[in-house]
Formats: C-alpha cells, structure tokens, sequence
C-alpha cells in the first residue's frame, strides 16, 4: 500500500482544494492530510473564518481523505512521515523546493495550483462584499 501525506489550512474549501486531494491520492492507495491547528495558524499570522474542527468535518467527508490529522509545527513533517510510513509527500507548487530536505524519507512532489481560485482571493471578495454592505448601510 502506498502512502501520500499532505498539508494545508484548507480553509474556505475550494475546487483548488479538491483537484489537490484528488491528484495527491492519485499518488497512492492512502491519503493523510496534515490540517493545520487554529494554534499553529497562529504563530504563521494567519487566521482562518472557519475553526479546525470545521475544516476537519470537512476533509473528513472528501472521498480522496483517508485520515485527517492535527499539525501543530512545522519540524512535524518529518516524524509524520516515519510515523504513518509515508511513500510520498505532496504539496502545492508555491511551496517548490520548501521541504526538498525530505527526499531522505520519500519522494517529493509539487503540483500546479488550480489557476484563478484560492482561500486568499475568496476571503478578499468577502471583505470587498462586507465594505460595501457597510457602506450602503
């Protein structure tokens, strides 16, 4: 059996999100995803409109996730992936070269974003919807 492990926010869950589940279990017969704690978001100055026990339903329910577990840190990865014998790490392309340092345990691979849809740009749409409900108020 072959194991894939990736990890992300996944907040404001998306097509981008989906076709990166899809393609990342595409890798092997098993899919971890590593969802990253309210906590942790924290100490990376993001916050998330959805809380982690949300966005765990969430990939819980997705048809390519076998098992969602918590990230808490970033020096996680590596017992990770010795823990649940990962065969291969994947993430989203704007991480190119970021966690190359893990080829020691598995392979590693990067794949294209979806063009034109991200968590960013949705919560930056809302924001501009919010103003000018404001604003009309």
């Amino acid at each position: 059996m072959t194991t894939v492990i990736t990890y992300g926010t996944f907040d404001l869950f998306h097509v981008g999100h989906v076709r990166l589940l899809e393609r990342a279990r595409g890798f092997g017969d098993r899919l971890v995803v590593g969802l990253s704690t309210d906590a942790f978001n924290e100490t990376k100055g993001k916050t998330t409109l959805m809380p982690y026990a949300h966005r765990a339903a969430i990939l819980e329910s997705c048809r390519h996730v076998d098992r969602v577990i918590p990230e808490e840190s970033w020096d996680q990865k590596r017992r990770d992936i010795q823990a649940f014998g990962v065969d291969v790490f994947v993430m989203g392309d704007d991480w190119r070269g970021r966690f190359d340092d893990l080829g020691d345990l598995c392979r590693v691979e990067y794949l294209p974003r979806t063009r034109d849809v991200s968590s960013s740009q949705l919560k930056q749409a809302i924001r501009v919807f919010q103003q000018l409900d404001q604003d009309l108020s």
